[in-house]
């Protein structure tokens, strides 16, 4: 159960930067007067504020309190998967910010189960390191083939590393697994 609440808690973690411009659009509206704080809007507004904290709860629980053991693993190969993933995200955002009716309980539906049917497929294939939060914040994805140094194993994984991974350099990594790791820090 934890595990699927942190899985949950990514998804969520993957589109605060859309939350905060819906939220930003609703707050822009009711200061400009084109929206009141009728039930639905203050349910929107409520529910953002939800998402937003909940994300980044998630994303601080899954990189930072994440109680796993470092081990030390060598980069042999590094692909820079960052812009085949976040473009595609982007395009969600500008679909959900800037066109839509937050207002209007019809649209708010089809929103809620279309964001539904995104975190199912999100969850069951393991899409997390796809989180245009994380690029935001300055982290870059990679697929890379690594050495564990104690076990002298070769393995792949996605990788989230704050600047550039350099090949045939040693790396501390918790390797939560192959969709999700962050490397801590270069160890050499």
């Amino acid at each position: 159960m934890v595990k699927f609440l942190k899985n949950l808690l990514l998804y969520i973690s993957a589109f605060v930067p859309m939350y905060f411009l819906v939220l930003l659009k609703l707050v822009v509206e009711i200061m400009n007067g084109n929206l009141t704080f009728n039930a639905l809007n203050t349910i929107n507004f409520i529910l953002l504020i939800l998402l937003i904290s909940s994300g980044i709860f998630g994303l601080v629980w899954n990189v930072w309190l994440n109680h796993e053991k470092a081990k030390e693993i060598v980069v042999l190969k590094k692909e820079n998967i960052t812009d085949k993933h976040f473009l595609g995200y982007f395009s969600l955002f500008v679909f959900f910010a800037i066109p839509l009716q937050f207002e209007k309980v019809s649209v708010f539906c089809v929103i809620f189960v279309i964001l539904i049917f995104i975190g199912i497929v999100y969850i069951n294939n393991s899409l997390y390191y796809i989180n245009p939060l994380l690029n935001i914040l300055g982290y870059n994805f990679y697929d890379i083939q690594y050495r564990d140094v104690e076990t002298g194993e070769i393995k792949t994984a996605k990788i989230f590393y704050r600047g550039c991974i350099e090949e045939n350099k040693f790396y501390m990594a918790k390797i939560k697994n192959i969709h999700f790791t962050f490397i801590e820090k270069n160890s050499k």
